[in-house]
């Protein structure tokens, strides 16, 4: 899979932008607010539905449009997809080979992206919901049923707490428990499934990175001595009492340690931002050891946070996936940046993208 041609119309500062990309590395240099970020979001968004810098997707129109238009050409499998979504006050739509998605998720199966941004010790130090989003993109990618479970769990959970915060009889209630625990086992048993295989990816590309394992656990929500349906029942009298349920998968949580702390607790935002690195690099190993498409790599600036040293740790490990590369920089001519492969040059400024090579 590669994302071989980009349209991008009213997207924050980028009034228009045509791109013919390079299937292995493409380097987009620019100043700060260049526009050269908003680049890597429109692709981001374009695979996934959404940004990685926002969850206000309305501030993603430019100023003065009503709507933004996103268009790919996503080559794999001896074909070429064409993937298109567009964002207007009236809603989102999205296409793949002009035909209406049946669900965001399905971008994600054309186009795979995952992001390295200066804000990406996010994932670490943050709340659990963007480690639980983490897992269940990679459960996805090898798991395509996983999603189907997941919206029955939300489904119910959704009814459930509803219920709760009506204060509706126990027994109306209750009457979603069997599905919430019959759709909340499957939830938790792919991603302790997923968690077994991704655990010495990561740990692997922790020691590359850190020079240690980065090590992670799964909480699945519930005491691990109970089944879920025994986690539910014992938690009634508090369920009841605060009108929503405090057990299941979302409530899941993954620790992340290095050093024999939470990597939450290290003082450095470097450290920090290689532990989570180590986290969304040892997916990709992982997924594309399981089959997965290859993915497309967007990485920030990475030299943000980090020394020249552990700039280049980080890229050596970037230019050794098989992952299509998209990395943004303020100085295209950093001497780091000359591990890059051989691929496309683009500068952006004041919205504008030149080609360079």
């Amino acid at each position: 899979m590669s994302l071989d041609g980009l349209v991008i119309e009213d997207f924050r500062c980028v009034a228009r932008a045509e791109l013919e990309l390079d299937s292995r590395c493409n380097l987009i240099s620019g100043a700060n607010a260049s526009g050269k970020t908003s680049l890597l979001e429109a692709i981001f968004v374009l695979g996934r539905g959404r940004s990685f810098r926002t969850a206000r997707t309305e501030i993603l129109i430019r100023s003065g449009a009503d709507a933004f238009t996103l268009a790919g050409k996503v080559a794999g499998a001896g074909r070429i997809r064409p993937l298109g979504l567009r964002l207007g006050r009236d809603g989102m739509e999205a296409r793949v080979s002009g035909r209406p998605v049946n669900g965001l998720a399905e971008l994600a199966t054309v186009l795979p992206a995952q992001a390295i941004d200066p804000e990406v010790h996010r994932l670490v130090e943050g709340g659990p919901q963007e480690r639980r989003r983490f897992v269940d993109w990679g459960v996805f990618h090898v798991e395509p049923s996983f999603v189907d479970h997941w919206r029955r769990y939300q489904r119910a959970l959704r009814q459930r707490n509803a219920a709760l915060r009506t204060r509706q009889p126990a027994s109306v209630v209750r009457a979603w428990d069997p599905e919430l625990i019959e759709a909340g086992r499957l939830v938790a048993d792919f991603r302790g499934r997923y968690m077994e295989q991704l655990v010495p990816h990561v740990a692997a590309v922790g020691s590359r990175l850190l020079g240690e394992p980065v090590e992670i656990a799964l909480n699945q929500g519930w005491p691990a001595e109970r089944t879920l349906e025994e986690a539910t029942t014992q938690s009634w009298v508090r369920d009841a009492e605060r009108g929503l349920t405090h057990s299941g998968p979302h409530r899941a949580d993954i620790t992340v340690r290095f050093s024999g702390a939470a990597a939450r607790d290290r003082v450095s935002r470097g450290q920090q931002k290689l532990a989570a690195a180590s986290l969304l690099l040892g997916q990709l190993r992982c997924d594309a050891e399981q089959g997965s498409d290859v993915a497309a790599l967007l990485v920030d600036d990475p030299a943000a946070e980090l020394d020249s040293s552990n700039l280049e740790r980080l890229l050596a490990e970037v230019v050794s996936l098989p992952a299509q590369l998209f990395v943004t920089a303020l100085d295209p001519q950093n001497p780091s940046l000359e591990h890059l492969p051989a691929g496309r040059r683009f500068h952006v400024e004041h919205g504008t993208v030149t080609r360079l090579l």
